[in-house]
């Protein structure tokens, strides 16, 4: 099983996340539900990461425990292998919605390249970025595996969930002003960045772009 991972930030996107889901909850959903056009009566209910859990973050099969639900269409280990994506984020609304969060407070945590070094692992998450860039029709030569891995691994969960019919969203988190981070100041240095991502990996108007958010605070 895969364990949650525990620890309170000091600095960059997890403080940020941390703080913002403990302290400022209905900034995020407001800004949730105006981007992805959800009622405002919707609730959201962050289950992670929380204070009084040591701000744990969830991943492999805890983070489907915690939301409370099972994908019997394709099971995550038919997709994935252990120590998946820790995400930076879960929550669920009051109508069942589920909402996936990775947060970013520099452009430089866009940038990662698959760390897996278990040949059974690399061909099953290969596997799993190959079926999620062919859904979306992308019809880039880039390797999915390089260059904005956590990018296209968190489309791929999003995948995984849509497949197995479950209501879920995908939504990054942009901060702005992190001057300890030298992150962007503006929205627009943001945009210019996931404009290029985007190209990069040859996605613009795909299948599940509806159930993604960018979102940007300050």
């Amino acid at each position: 099983m895969d364990h949650p991972s525990h620890s309170v930030a000091e600095k960059g996107s997890k403080k940020w996340i941390q703080r913002l889901i403990n302290e400022k909850p209905e900034l995020l959903n407001s800004e949730i539900r105006g981007k992805l056009n959800l009622p405002g009566n919707d609730e959201i209910r962050w289950l992670s990461p929380l204070k009084r859990d040591n701000y744990a973050e969830y991943s492999g099969q805890d983070f489907l425990d915690l939301l409370e639900i099972e994908l019997a269409k394709m099971p995550l280990s038919d997709f994935w292998p252990r120590g998946g994506p820790h995400w930076d984020a879960l929550g669920r609304s009051r109508s069942g919605r589920l909402f996936l969060v990775e947060a970013k407070s520099h452009i430089r945590e866009l940038i990662s390249t698959m760390k897996a070094t278990d040949k059974d692992s690399i061909r099953k998450i290969r596997r799993g970025l190959n079926i999620t860039k062919n859904f979306l029709n992308s019809n880039a030569e880039t390797d999915w595996s390089r260059g904005f891995y956590q990018y296209t691994n968190r489309l791929g969960h999003l995948y995984l969930l849509r497949h197995n019919q479950l209501p879920a969203y995908l939504v990054f988190v942009y901060f702005l002003n992190d001057s300890d981070m030298s992150g962007p100041e503006t929205i627009e240095e943001w945009k210019g960045a996931i404009k290029l991502l985007h190209s990069y990996l040859g996605i613009g108007r795909h299948k599940l772009k509806k159930f993604v958010a960018d979102v940007f605070i300050d």
